[in-house]
């Protein structure tokens, strides 16, 4: 009777064949492992990275408008990890001054300091794209622009802020996306954003908060993006039926 292959037990007596063929040939068992262990994908540092447009051109931080409900997002500081910029104001449409500010994680109490907005005003920011919860992403996960859209979770309305669908979540971009109502215990991520005002360039440089959901850590886990730009991708208005 055919009772299967022990797969753990045959891979484990090939690494023992290969490791007595090439240690005869002089090689310590340590180069054998690292040759046979595929690299860990990743960079070792936060890069700088201009923000550009979907034709290659410096993003100008005067061409962000306020409010817009439309999701612009990028990828940093790995590929394939999204995240939004936006230019924050009031419901006038009035830029909003963000101050670095103390973001406390509920989870487990700790505090950080967010980063201050950029631009003219100091009103743009930029924040992970993936819900902390349990990592939903644009639609679910949509910025409610102050004055022009908002959310009820239970009997509170909320405008201004980032809401996920999926489950709940609120978070507060005005003061570094801190928690405004769960399932979520933890504030999105939040990415540093430099601002050239000579050439009215954006670019972004380096991460706080907590890790990005899903990762082991930020600089880990995804295929480095190459290049010293980062490209700017307009998803379009999630409160249009099309």
């Amino acid at each position: 009777m055919n009772e299967g292959i022990d797969e753990p037990k045959r891979n484990f007596l090939k690494l023992m064949v290969t490791a007595s063929i090439v240690a005869g040939a002089g090689l310590s068992l340590g180069v054998v492992l690292k040759s046979l262990t595929p690299p860990q994908e990743g960079i070792t540092s936060f890069p700088t990275l201009k923000l550009v447009d979907s034709n290659g051109n410096p993003l100008l931080a005067s061409s962000l408008s306020v409010n817009n409900p439309n999701a612009l997002q990028f990828n940093y500081p790995l590929q394939a990890t999204p995240n939004n910029i936006l230019n924050l104001g009031d419901a006038s449409g009035t830029p909003i001054k963000i101050s670095a500010t103390q973001v406390t994680i509920p989870a487990d109490g700790s505090k950080y300091t967010s980063y201050a907005g950029v631009g003219k005003y100091e009103s743009i920011v930029a924040y992970s794209a993936i819900c902390q919860h349990l990592g939903c992403v644009f639609p679910e996960l949509r910025f409610y622009p102050n004055g022009v859209e908002s959310i009820t979770v239970g009997s509170k309305s909320y405008t201004g802020v980032f809401h996920c669908l999926c489950h709940g979540s609120t978070y507060d971009p005005t003061s570094g996306a801190s928690v405004l109502t769960g399932p979520t215990t933890h504030p999105l991520p939040m990415v540093k954003l430099v601002w050239d005002s000579s050439t009215d360039e954006l670019s972004v440089s380096n991460m706080v908060g907590p890790t990005i959901y899903g990762r082991t850590s930020d600089l880990q886990g995804e295929t480095a993006i190459n290049g010293t730009t980062t490209e700017v991708t307009d998803l379009g208005d999630p409160f249009t039926v099309v």
